[in-house]
C-alpha cells in the first residue's frame, strides 16, 4: 500500500475547506478500512507500513487497529520536519481513523467467504480508491513513505527505490509465516492498489485542476 505522495502539488491550488476535508477523510479512511478487512479475512498482507502492521497481528494475535496506530508514531516527528504541521495532523488523522475504523468494521461486516484471489483484487481496489481520495486532501497514511522522502532529501536516495526495498524485505519475511500462495496474492493485490494510484493521481491529468 503506498502511503504518501512523491510528488509537489501546485502552490496555486486552492485548499479545500474543513468541511470537505471531514467527508473525504470518512470516505477515504473507510475505503481503505474496508480494503483492510478484505485483505485479513483472506490472511494476505499488503506493502509499507498497512503490510507490517497486517503481518505484526498475524504473528502476534493483537489488533491491527493497534498496531498500525502505535507503529506510525515514530513517523510522526519525520512529517513534521519534511511535509509541515498541516500535513503531519492530517495524517494522524487520517491514521486514528483508519486504526478506529479497522476495529469497528469486523463488528459490522461479516463476510462468510471471500476467495484470496477475489480479495486481493478488492482490498488493492478499496485502498486504493481510499488513498487517492486522501491524497488529494493534503494527507497520507504515515509510515514508510515519509520516511523515503525524508533520507531523499538528507542523502539523495530515491523515495521510490527506500519504498521498494522496504516491500522487498516485508513479502520475503511474510513467505517465513504465510502460504506462497496468499504472499503471491497479497502481491497482485498491492500491484492493483498502486496501478490504481498511478494512473489516477497524476499532476499532468487530475491533481491541481
Amino acid at each position: 500500500m503506498t502511503e504518501t505522495q512523491t510528488t509537489n502539488e501546485p502552490h496555486t491550488r486552492l485548499r479545500h475547506s474543513l468541511t470537505e476535508d471531514a467527508m473525504a477523510f470518512v470516505v477515504g479512511t473507510a475505503m481503505c478500512a474496508l480494503g483492510l478487512l478484505f485483505l485479513t479475512h483472506a490472511g494476505l498482507i499488503t506493502g509499507q507500513t498497512a503490510g507490517l502492521g497486517v503481518l505484526l497481528s498475524y504473528i502476534t494475535g493483537w489488533s491491527f487497529g493497534a498496531v498500525f496506530f502505535v507503529l506510525n508514531l515514530p513517523f510522526y516527528l519525520l512529517a513534521w520536519h519534511r511535509m509541515g504541521p498541516r500535513f503531519t495532523v492530517k495524517s494522524f488523522i487520517a491514521v486514528a481513523l483508519v486504526s478506529a475504523m479497522s476495529e469497528v468494521l469486523p463488528g459490522l461486516l461479516v463476510i462468510e467467504r471471500l476467495d484470496p484471489p477475489l480479495a486481493a483484487f478488492l482490498s488493492g481496489a478499496a485502498t486504493g480508491l481510499g488513498l487517492i481520495v486522501i491524497f488529494r486532501h493534503g494527507a497520507s497514511l504515515g509510515g514508510v513513505g515519509v520516511l523515503a522522502l525524508y533520507l531523499q532529501d538528507r542523502i539523495g536516495f530515491q523515495a521510490g527505490w527506500t519504498q521498494l526495498l522496504f516491500d522487498a524485505c516485508l513479502f520475503t519475511a511474510a513467505l517465513f509465516v504465510l502460504d506462497p500462495w496468499l504472499v503471491l496474492w497479497s502481491l497482485m493485490g498491492a500491484v492493483v492498489a498502486n496501478v490504481i494510484i498511478a494512473v489516477n493521481h497524476r499532476k499532468d491529468r487530475y491533481v491541481g485542476r
